[in-house]
């Protein structure tokens, strides 16, 4: 009797050891992403082994973002962060300095060739589907290096979301194929298309710059209504994130209509037609091409 008590009392000794390292080893790896599009990402990317938490969700602007306490709390229980870097998240690091963060830190626009404006980087790099793909290279990347254990998983799930990302690269690509390339001119509210413009050669005027701060002023709204005339721009686009009061002004001067909408600094919420990156790409060039032939958008032009 004593023998079998005391093999019975290590055994409940032996399975207290293990039932929490088996509880942590279930529980998903807790995550924070800088804002929705990334966010996006870590999910494809990470699947069931990850909890994302963004910090700047659907509908919401990263250059507003007012670090809360909330999210300093987010923060200090993650185990990864994700950041696009390239002066996109101007409050990340006294957000992290008020956490108390220790944890790894990974910015996924690093290593990409940059477009350098007023001599800093445009940090939109998301927008050209050649620098998304190597995000994903790098968030799976961070993900092995916050969970070993689920790197195998990583690389595969990377793998197949690059492949479906190559294919809708080849898809925009075919789309701006049936466009002669003096029509491949649009106006629109921020200056945040860069590396879109870039991968399939199109050009962007824009009515304010990148963080959508700053007013133009008289003369260079008056160019600008005066290149959309001589130039015979039909492409003039709104965005959600920002207000229509300046693109409906240039509309009205050059007797054009705004076109369409696109979404360029967030996911729009699940219910709008850019609920996740793939969806967000495809919008917009169908916008873009519609716009620039003439038309106005199919959809979401309000």
């Amino acid at each position: 009797m004593y023998s079998l008590q005391m093999n019975f009392t290590r055994l409940l000794a032996a399975l207290a050891l293990v039932f929490p390292l088996l509880a942590a080893a279930a529980e998903p790896l807790p995550v924070v992403a800088s804002f929705s599009i990334l966010g996006d990402m870590v999910r494809e990317v990470g699947g069931s082994r990850v909890a994302v938490h963004t910090l700047v969700g659907a509908g919401e602007d990263g250059h507003m973002f007012q670090p809360t306490p909330a999210a300093a709390r987010r923060v200090a229980a993650a185990r990864l962060v994700v950041v696009n870097g390239l002066g996109f998240e101007g409050w990340m690091e006294r957000l992290v300095q008020a956490a108390g963060y220790k944890g790894a830190l990974l910015v996924a626009g690093e290593g990409i060739v940059p477009i350098i404006k007023g001599g800093e980087s445009d940090p939109h790099a998301w927008l050209g589907v050649p620098e998304a793909i190597g995000y994903v290279a790098r968030i799976a990347d961070g993900l092995c290096g916050a969970d070993a254990a689920g790197c195998e998983d990583y690389r595969a799930r990377a793998a197949a979301y690059t492949a479906r990302l190559q294919a809708l690269d080849a898809e925009i690509r075919a789309a701006w194929n049936a466009v002669p390339q003096e029509r491949r001119q649009a106006v629109i509210a921020h200056d945040n298309f860069s590396y879109y413009g870039r991968a399939y050669g199109v050009r962007f005027f824009a009515v304010q710059g990148a963080d959508g701060e700053s007013e133009p002023s008289a003369r260079e709204m008056a160019a600008l209504v005066r290149r959309v005339r001589e130039s015979d721009i039909t492409a003039l686009l709104a965005e959600p994130l920002a207000s229509r009061r300046l693109i409906e002004q240039i509309a009205r001067e050059t007797g054009r209509a705004v076109r369409g909408v696109v979404w360029a600094e967030a996911l729009s919420p699940a219910d709008g037609p850019a609920a996740s990156y793939e969806a967000l790409m495809r919008h917009n060039t169908r916008a873009l091409v519609e716009a620039v032939q003439g038309r106005i958008a199919s959809q979401d032009t309000k």
